[in-house]
């Protein structure tokens, strides 16, 4: 239908590789309220009859309600195998006006914004939950002691608790960029038309009360060529799934028999075609291949728009299955986690166990003689490293196991003025509840700092529902009142 100068009929091939059809399904009710916001606006104008407009809204509640009568066979995409079916439903002194002062170009990229503002706000609704699920799982588990890790090596005592709100902190700065980049999603390209505008006078604002939108995109070259809020939408999904990913490797170590601090329920766990003794965590396995396979779309959306000149290209196209696959994927992995957070086992006797035995106590230890003999953390360091080195040459012999003339040969080798019965009952009484109730610093595991995190997330997340949800309603609003004035013109 679009073929006005080329006589020939587009190579069957080549229509093909130029067809965005599987892609377009997603965004054709979009393509619809788009189509209705702007016919309304040009009748408003003076450019569509009552009678007009009544047609072409006709047709479009139509394509609406009845989406599988569009044909799409012979179309490049969704928007042309919808005018012509618009077309054919009002005919073409009424069908052929809808696209009046509007191109594909401003078209497509409004379809895309109002997809994917859908998407941020179903994506942070999804991830208040997980946050609202790791908080209540810390709740529950902040008096838990656990060795922490660096380097995959035990290196303090902390809590389960800990772990979980440091997660629920990371995702609460997601959802805090998810906030900022829906409010550049949330602006209209509509009326840039092709790249500079119509002569035919139009209402651009307009269109964009009726479709949600806070404001419009002021140039029509940035409207319809930019698609940098589309990128960071997508670089904040990926920075999101590579934290879902540590998340997912953490709960994967700590399920294994050798570590056995978690167990992961039975509808979040796969098993073996031939080990009968497999429960396998290949939901968390997919997540940290999903975390990759979103990158992976940024990067070609990077790629893609890197050194394109101003104006819309087609290249522009393949943004969309990259960006819908990062958002899909995304939305998928949340849902993931947070389901497994909120159902898996937590074995708080094995963590403490490990607390018990380890040798990450030995920075506490330092420090009380830092605190107690007033002595350099260097040479408490010295002393620690010594001690540890002994009781691991025997047979990993936790520290409050050493004998007293074991600490003595340490404290002689080391020349210094410490008596080892005073250096031995710092060590007895360091326990893994006395290493976390000696933390003072700030963010620390200590119970009291626990308690104000829990309370500082749950207020946060909190907030964040009642924004997502005020957005929303606030969309879903706008189209419930153009699904009105349609209405009204229909009856009229």
């Amino acid at each position: 239908m679009y073929r006005s100068r080329p006589k020939d009929k587009l190579d069957d091939h080549v229509l093909r590789f130029l067809s965005s059809m599987q892609h377009d399904q997603s965004i054709l009710y979009y393509d619809i309220l788009g189509s209705e916001a702007h016919s309304i606006m040009l009748h408003e104008m003076g450019h569509l009859t009552s009678d007009e407009l009544k047609k072409i809204l006709s047709a479009l509640e139509d394509a609406k309600k009845n989406p599988d009568k569009i044909e799409t066979e012979g179309f490049e995409d969704i928007h042309e195998a919808l005018e012509v079916f618009v077309i054919k439903k009002a005919g073409m002194d009424a069908g052929g006006k809808m696209h009046t002062a509007r191109s594909r170009n401003d078209q497509v990229v409004l379809d895309i914004r109002m997809k994917v503002r859908d998407d941020i706000n179903d994506v942070c609704a999804a991830l208040a939950s997980l946050i609202e699920g790791l908080v209540q799982r810390a709740e529950e588990s902040k008096q838990s002691p656990m060795p922490m890790y660096t380097h995959l090596q035990q290196a303090q005592i902390g809590t389960f608790s800990h772990f979980l709100l440091s997660y629920a902190y990371a995702l609460m700065r997601d959802m805090e960029r998810l906030y900022l980049v829906y409010q550049r999603v949330n602006q209209s390209p509509l009326g840039a038309c092709a790249i500079g505008g119509s002569s035919i006078s139009i209402d651009r604002k307009k269109t964009a009360i009726l479709l949600g939108f806070d404001s419009i995109v002021r140039n029509s070259i940035d409207a319809t060529s930019s698609r940098d809020a589309f990128l960071e939408y997508a670089a904040t999904l990926a920075i999101m799934t590579s934290t879902l990913g540590r998340i997912a490797e953490d709960f994967i170590i700590w399920s294994t028999t050798e570590f056995g601090y978690i167990e992961l329920a039975d509808r979040y766990s796969s098993t073996s075609s031939a080990l009968p003794q497999k429960k396998n965590p290949d939901p968390l396995e997919l997540i940290r291949a999903k975390a990759a396979i979103v990158t992976s779309n940024l990067v070609s959306m990077l790629g893609i728009v890197k050194a394109l000149p101003s104006g819309y290209s087609r290249d522009l196209q393949d943004i969309k299955p990259s960006l819908l696959s990062a958002s899909a994927t995304t939305l998928d992995a949340i849902k993931v986690i947070d389901g497994t957070v909120r159902s898996l086992k937590v074995n708080k006797e094995k963590m403490r166990q490990a607390a018990s035995t380890s040798y990450a106590i030995a920075l506490d230890i330092a420090e009380q003689l830092v605190i107690e003999k007033k002595m350099p953390f260097r040479a408490a360091h010295k002393i620690l490293g010594a001690l540890v080195e002994r009781a691991a040459s025997k047979d990993n012999l936790p520290l409050a196991k050493l004998q007293l003339s074991d600490i003595a040969s340490v404290l002689k080798a080391q020349k210094l003025n410490v008596k080892p019965d005073e250096l031995m009952k710092i060590i007895r009484d360091m326990t893994p509840e006395k290493s976390l109730q000696t933390r003072k610093s700030v963010g620390s595991p200590n119970l009291g700092e626990q308690e104000e995190m829990i309370k500082s997330l749950s207020q946060g997340v909190s907030n964040y529902k009642i924004g997502i949800q005020r957005r929303t309603k606030m969309v879903q609003g706008s189209f419930d009142n153009l699904g009105r004035i349609v209405m009204k013109y229909l009856q009229s």
